[in-house]
């Protein structure tokens, strides 16, 4: 067909237009690709890299391997000032990760040419998935409640004298200017010259959830409400149906435009998971990417191919991953390295078939992981059962053991020890829960890595339970159980030393309560979260039923048949004893400490 003269110029202009919006689009999708990357890198390096020693071969490798694709895609940007001093960070970030450096030093370097990438090429960057603002709420409160106030109207105890004040999140005219993007902006890099420093040190994924949060401050219930109603009916799924469209958004240009997309707007600020359920599901992302990867390979596009294969790890199958790790650990490595070889294929341009084989081996991983993601978690049942016989259990022979020893210094004559003993169980009590909170923040910040920690809690609760186990089988009689009380108590009472009466109260209670600990510890982390509500339940139904236990036990002088009592809380130990070893190996298996032989 033939370009009559007269529409030629015009054809030429709109062909140039088209290229030009074409590559603009490539060339966005590759910086946030980078941007992705190197967030990646700024958590996941710190865990598997300590003083110089690798903990995770495979991992640390993926992590340098993302950090050299980040450096190759910043080469095929667009040219601007800045791109020369760009690079110059990118290769040295590469450097210092092939030198193994301290992971302190990688995420920051990883985090600030993140940001320099996203001042340089003006990027608009939205969330990967939805914002928990749940957990944004205790973050605002640690973080940002001593300036803007427990409510976020400026009016924290800090904010006397700053100047400028802090920022009123209920300030409508002032909000109705704030895109949740320009919040996320200010969170990450703050605001110069003013006491708003930026926290570029927290996770991408909790900056954003405080930008949600601080933008839905000021939003009143009954818009929500309209907002959700709306949505439901359809309005706002093409203006607001994905994160970006929706962070990108002036709060007042979108209200005069219509008062019912404002109100949408509303109701996704305030709940962002109504996009995440719009959105496809992780694992179809991954699906879809390798075949748009596979699509650019057989059309001779190895970058482009290259591209999408790190997209669908990064934006699909890295959300599902922790999830997958409690139900199915080596399976999540499996889809793993599968990733990472195909990204190896691509850069060594092996044939088209091998690719393709290569990618119908991961579709296959990827349904397996689909399966046991719905399928393999710890049942509601299991979990339960588990939480509520450990509770019940460890709590039922403290109590016989204070039962115990109260009756044996009534009989006595020695209620003058009865005080004492009271104050040792209630000082357990304490110590209890305050090493409880040691436990939990300690393995928070001391930790190689999260699957290290798991192993090493499951293997040494497995230690004592076997150890109690064993305790419990040399008393397993009535007489042998009477000898034991007996020779503890009469012992502190010779001695005419009543806070020896405290030691031992304070000792029979502490003991159980540091494997209570132990225990759920590990429990936590096999549940996963889907059956964690089961757990609680557990510890919630043994403490009512040890509450009636301790006050028969103690008021009527119950007695217990201890033997078979003890002869099958033995048993029972050894069988969870088993389990939690089981659970630790493979722990420390998935984090490299220990040899494995499932690839």
């Amino acid at each position: 067909m033939t370009v009559p003269a007269l529409l030629r110029p015009l054809l030429i202009l709109f062909l140039c237009c088209a290229l030009g919006a074409v590559h603009a689009a490539t060339d966005d999708a590759k910086a946030q690709t980078i941007i992705h990357m190197l967030d990646y890198v700024s958590v996941d390096y710190p865990e598997f890299v300590k003083h110089g020693k690798v903990l995770d071969e495979p991992e640390y490798q993926e992590q340098r391997e993302f950090a050299r694709q980040s450096a190759l895609l910043l080469e095929q940007l667009p040219d601007n000032a800045g791109k020369a001093a760009l690079l110059a960070k990118a290769k040295q970030l590469v450097a210092r990760v092939d030198a193994k450096a301290p992971g302190e030093e990688i995420a920051a370097l990883a985090r600030a040419l993140a940001a320099d990438v996203v001042r340089s090429y003006r990027l608009t960057v939205a969330p990967r998935q939805a914002p928990d603002l749940e957990k944004a709420a205790t973050l605002f409160q640690a973080q940002c409640a001593a300036c803007h106030g427990a409510q976020g109207r400026g009016d924290g105890p800090a904010a006397p004298g700053m100047e400028p004040a802090p920022s009123n999140f209920h300030d409508q005219a002032r909000m109705q200017q704030r895109s949740i993007y320009g919040l996320y902006n200010t969170i990450t890099l703050g605001v110069g010259g003013t006491p708003m420093r930026g926290f570029g040190a927290l996770p991408e994924a909790d900056r954003w959830a405080l930008a949600f949060l601080a933008a839905a401050m000021r939003t009143p219930v009954e818009q929500v409400r309209k907002g959700e109603a709306l949505w439901q009916q359809g309005t706002g799924k093409q203006e607001l149906g994905n994160f970006r469209a929706l962070v990108t958004q002036q709060p007042g240009e979108l209200a005069a435009q219509s008062a019912d997309l404002d109100a949408v707007r509303s109701y996704l600020t305030a709940r962002p998971q109504a996009i995440a359920a719009a959105a496809p599901a992780p694992l179809d992302f991954t699906r879809g990417k390798l075949a748009e990867s596979l699509a650019a390979y057989r059309a001779g596009d190895r970058a482009g191919a290259r591209q999408h294969a790190i997209t669908a790890y990064l934006e699909g199958f890295e959300l599902v991953e922790a999830g997958l790790d409690n139900v199915d650990a080596p399976l999540r490595r499996q889809v793993e390295d599968a990733l990472m070889g195909l990204r190896s294929d691509i850069d060594a341009g092996k044939p088209v078939d091998a690719v393709a084989q290569r990618i119908d081996k991961l579709q296959e991983l990827l349904a397996r992981a689909e399966e046991n993601l719905g399928a393999g978690e710890m049942s509601a049942v299991a979990a339960f059962t588990s939480s509520l016989l450990i509770l019940l259990r460890e709590g039922l022979e403290a109590i016989l053991v204070l039962a115990a020893i109260v009756a044996f210094v009534r009989k006595t004559g020695r209620s003058d020890a009865l005080p004492y003993i009271h104050f040792g169980w209630i000082a357990a009590v304490v110590a209890g829960i305050a090493t409880w909170f040691a436990a939990n923040y300690l393995l928070t910040i001391t930790g190689a890595s999260r699957e290290v920690t798991e192993g090493v809690a499951a293997l040494v609760a497995a230690a004592m339970l076997l150890y109690v186990g064993l305790w419990l089988h040399r008393r397993s009689t009535a007489q042998a159980w009477q000898a034991f009380i007996r020779d503890q108590v009469t012992t502190a009472l010779g001695k005419r030393t009543l806070w020896a009466m405290a030691g031992i109260s304070f000792l029979a209670v502490y003991r159980e309560l540091f494997e209570v600990i132990l225990f759920y510890q590990a429990l936590w982390a096999q549940a996963g979260e889907g059956r964690r509500g089961a757990v609680l339940a557990g510890i919630g139904v043994a403490a009512l039923l040890l509450t009636l236990l301790a006050w028969v036990i103690l008021k009527y002088s119950a007695r217990l048949p201890l033997g078979p009592f003890f002869k099958a809380t033995s048993a029972l130990l050894v069988v969870m004893a088993i389990v939690f070893a089981a659970h630790g190996v493979g722990a420390l298996q998935e984090a490299g400490w220990l040899p494995t032989l499932m690839r």
